[in-house]
C-alpha cells in the first residue's frame, strides 16, 4: 500500500479555508466530529467517489477507485475543514512516515490559524 498526497484534495481544502469554511475546534474533537459510516455512504451516494476523495489528503493509487480504502487522512465533514482533523492527520502522517502529507497538513494548519 502506497499512500501519496492527494493534491486535488489539498487544493480543495485550501479553497475551503480561504472561503471561511472552517471549524476551529480543539485537537481531540475529531473523534466526535468525524463523519460516521452512514454519513460517508450517504455522501458517496449523492456526490460520487471523486468528491469523496476531495475530503482526504491521502490516496492509495493501488487501491480500487471506488472504495473507501483508497482514501485516507480525512480533514473535514464534507462541508467544512476541521482544525482538529488536520491536527490529527498531521500527527498520524508523521507517525507513519508520510512526509509529504505531514508537510501539507502543517501548511494547511498554518493557513487555518492565520485566517
Amino acid at each position: 500500500m502506497t499512500v501519496d498526497l492527494n493534491d486535488r484534495a489539498l487544493g480543495h481544502a485550501r479553497e475551503l479555508v480561504k472561503a471561511g469554511k472552517v471549524v476551529r475546534d480543539e485537537r481531540d474533537d475529531w473523534s466526535e466530529h468525524a463523519p460516521g459510516t452512514a454519513e460517508q455512504n450517504d455522501f458517496v451516494e449523492k456526490h460520487g467517489w471523486g468528491d469523496y476523495g476531495l475530503w482526504h489528503l491521502g490516496v492509495d493509487g493501488d487501491a480500487s477507485e471506488e472504495t473507501k480504502g483508497r482514501y485516507s487522512f480525512p480533514y473535514g465533514d464534507f462541508e467544512k475543514v476541521h482544525r482538529c482533523a488536520v491536527i490529527s492527520l498531521e500527527s498520524r502522517a508523521a507517525q507513519n512516515d508520510h512526509d509529504d502529507i505531514e508537510k501539507a497538513a502543517k501548511g494547511l494548519l498554518e493557513l487555518i490559524d492565520a485566517s
